[in-house]
C-alpha cells in the first residue's frame, strides 16, 4: 500500500529524510515555508562527523560527493587570550576526515539533488487522528491529509504541538552574529589572524568566535551572559557605563536594528580585548541577535500515529556542533526505517521504535551540549581551554 509521506521543513534533517527515502524507491511530499532555496541566507558552515553526518550521507549514497566539496582544513581550531596571546593552535592531520567543514548551502544543494521541493508552503497546524489521517493546515488557507507527518521544521516547530505541549525556554546566553566577505583579500590580517578554520577567544562570562566558510566569507559569533532583554539597559544588565566608561544614558535601550550601536556596544562588552580580536567586530557587515534556546532534557512524548520530530523539532539543543549531525543521522534512520515497514501497522510500530531509540541519544547529547556551553561562557575562562583539551587533545 503507498504512503502519503510529508517532512515539514527543507532543512538537513528534512532533506536527509527524504533523500534516503528517495534512494529507497520512495516518494515523499517536501513541505517549505521558504519561497525558494536562496530566499533567505543558507546560514554559516557545519562540521560533519564521522559517527553521524557522514553516516548519514553514506546512507544518502552521497558521501563521495560530500568529500569532494568539503573542507577538512575547516577542522583547524585556535584559541587565543584576550591579550592576543596564541593559547592552542590544533591543526588537522594530512588526510582527516574526522570532522570537515561543508556551508550550508552547498549541503541543501547537495540534499536537494532530485527532490521535489514544494516552496512557500507554511505550516499552521498539524492535527492527528482525523478520520482521512493527518491533518495538515497551511498559511494560505489550503489542507492536506497524509498517513505521516515529519516535523522537521526546527526549534519554533508547527509540527511539535501534535505530540508535546512543551516549548524552548532561554539558556541564559544571547549570541550577536556578525560577518565579514573576502577576508583574504580585505582584511588579511584577520584572515591570519583566525587561520584555516576557526577561532575562539574566551573571556569572563562572555566570548567571540570567528568561523571560516567558504570563499573567504567568515562568520564571528560574540557570546555572552545576560538577561533575554539585555538591549533594553545596557547599563543595568551588562554594566557597560561602568566596564568601559561610556556615555550616561544606557537605560533608553539598544535598537537591535542599528548596526553602529550596536557594533558600539559590542566593543564596550569586550573592552580592553586585544584590538586584532576586536577588528572582527568593527569590520563585521551586520549584526543580527539569536539567543541561545533549548528543549527541556529529556524530551519526550506519548507516541502519536502519524507524526513524530526530527532534530530542533525534537530536541533543540546547544550549538556545540551536535545538532545538525544528529538531525541528519536520524533523518535517515527514520527513512530506513520507513521503507522497511510492509504496510500500515508496522510503520507506526517502527517510528514509535525509532522515537525510543531518538530520545536516549538525544537525551545523552543535549546534556553533554549543555554542559560544555555553561564550560564555555564561564566565569572561569579556563574551563572553555579544558574542554578544548579533552575534545582535540594538543
Amino acid at each position: 500500500m503507498i504512503q502519503r509521506i510529508a517532512v515539514i521543513g527543507g532543512g538537513p534533517a528534512g532533506l536527509t529524510f527524504a533523500r534516503v527515502l528517495h534512494r529507497h524507491g520512495h516518494s515523499v511530499t517536501i513541505l517549505e515555508r521558504d519561497s525558494a532555496p536562496d530566499a533567505r541566507p543558507p546560514g554559516g558552515t557545519l562540521d560533519l562527523h564521522e559517527g553521524m553526518g557522514q553516516i548519514a550521507l553514506e546512507k544518502a549514497g552521497l558521501l563521495a560527493e560530500f568529500q569532494a566539496l568539503s573542507r577538512p582544513e575547516g577542522q583547524a581550531m585556535r584559541i587565543l587570550d584576550a591579550d592576543g596571546t596564541v593559547l592552542r593552535d590544533w591543526k588537522p592531520r594530512p588526510g582527516e576526515q574526522a570532522n570537515p567543514e561543508i556551508d550550508r548551502g552547498q549541503l541543501r544543494d547537495l540534499l536537494l539533488g532530485p527532490l521535489d521541493v514544494q516552496w512557500g508552503r507554511g505550516v499552521t497546524e498539524v492535527v492527528p487522528r482525523t478520520r482521512d489521517g493527518v491533518l495538515v493546515h497551511f498559511a494560505d488557507g489550503r489542507q492536506e491529509t497524509f498517513d505521516l507527518v515529519v516535523g522537521a521544521d526546527g526549534a519554533w516547530s508547527r509540527v511539535r504541538p501534535a505530540v508535546s505541549s512543551v516549548t524552548p525556554h532561554y539558556t541564559g546566553i544571547t549570541m550577536v552574529e556578525t560577518s565579514l566577505d573576502d577576508v583574504d583579500t580585505r582584511h588579511p590580517d584577520i584572515a591570519r589572524l583566525i587561520g584555516d578554520g576557526s577561532m575562539a577567544v574566551y573571556g569572563v562570562n562572555r566570548n567571540l568566535v570567528a568561523q571560516r566558510n567558504s570563499g573567504g566569507h567568515v562568520k564571528v559569533h560574540a557570546r555572552f551572559r545576560a538577561p533575554l532583554d539585555w538591549h533594553t539597559n545596557l547599563d543595568r544588565h551588562l554594566g557597560l557605563n561602568r566596564r568601559a566608561g561610556m556615555d550616561a544614558g544606557l537605560d533608553a535601550g539598544l535598537d537591535l536594528a542599528d548596526v553602529e550601536a550596536v557594533r558600539s556596544s559590542l566593543l564596550a562588552l569586550f573592552d580592553g580585548w586585544a584590538a586584532p580580536v576586536l577588528d572582527l567586530l568593527r569590520h563585521g557587515t551586520a549584526f543580527v541577535h539569536r539567543p541561545l534556546y533549548v528543549l527541556p532534557v529529556p524530551h519526550t512524548w506519548a507516541h502519536v500515529p502519524g507524526v513524530t520530530l526530527l532534530g530542533d523539532a525534537a530536541h533543540l539543543m546547544s550549538p556545540l556542533g551536535v545538532g545538525a549531525n544528529l538531525a541528519m543521522l536520524e533523518g535517515a534512520e527514520l527513512a530506513e526505517t520507513v521503507a522497511a515497514a510492509p504496510d500500515p501497522g508496522d510503520l507506526d510500530k517502527a517510528v514509535r521504535a525509532f522515537e525510543e531509540q531518538m530520545w536516549a541519544r538525544a537525551g545523552r547529547w543535549a546534556k553533554i551540549t549543555m554542559a560544555g556551553l555553561e564550560r564555555l561562557v564561564s566565569s572561569d575562562p579556563t574551563q572553555a581551554i579544558a574542554l578544548f583539551d579533552e575534545v582535540q587533545p594538543s
